[in-house]
């Protein structure tokens, strides 16, 4: 079946991104910037029951949006770089649809909140989504969660 071509799709926030960054100058950039900032993830009350089991994990994906941004470049120049690249080659906030992908390490779930470590978006910034985060982490501080049992379900007894 193929997919249906839209020319525009309508977000709603599941919740909103309480972190110490007031002003984008305040969030730490460059090669080599840290990001151990503490923060939370706000979800709404009403979508509470979707943590089941998120605590479980390690880290998270998420996905939020750069509020500030009311304009965009095909080219940036990256802090890390003095010569110009390509949108798609970096992370500048500046995009055509700007949508910020953050992963944090999960410091614990307390209802509808979820208190996390590494932030870099502003407060307030609208949170589109959360996703377990199952890669790139080095293995001794990998999570998988419910997902780990699951896999030990479905392999083949010997």
């Amino acid at each position: 079946m193929k997919a249906t071509i839209k020319e525009s799709y309508t977000f709603r926030p599941i919740g909103w991104v309480r972190s110490p960054f007031e002003d984008t100058h305040s969030v730490p950039r460059g090669p080599r910037a840290r990001h151990d900032e503490e923060g939370v993830l706000e979800l709404r009350p009403e979508l509470e029951a979707g943590l089941k089991d998120v605590e479980g994990f390690s880290h998270l994906f998420v996905l939020w949006v750069f509020s500030e941004i009311t304009d965009y470049d095909l080219t940036s120049h990256p802090p890390a770089d003095d010569r110009p690249h390509g949108l798609f080659a970096t992370r500048s906030p500046r995009r055509p649809n700007p949508i910020g992908l953050t992963v944090v390490e999960i410091l614990g779930v307390e209802g509808s909140k979820i208190r996390v470590r590494g932030v870099d978006m502003l407060d307030g910034s609208p949170i589109l989504d959360i996703k377990p985060y199952l890669s790139s982490v080095a293995p001794e501080k990998l999570k998988r969660g419910w997902l780990t049992e699951a896999e030990e379900r479905q392999r083949p007894q010997k």
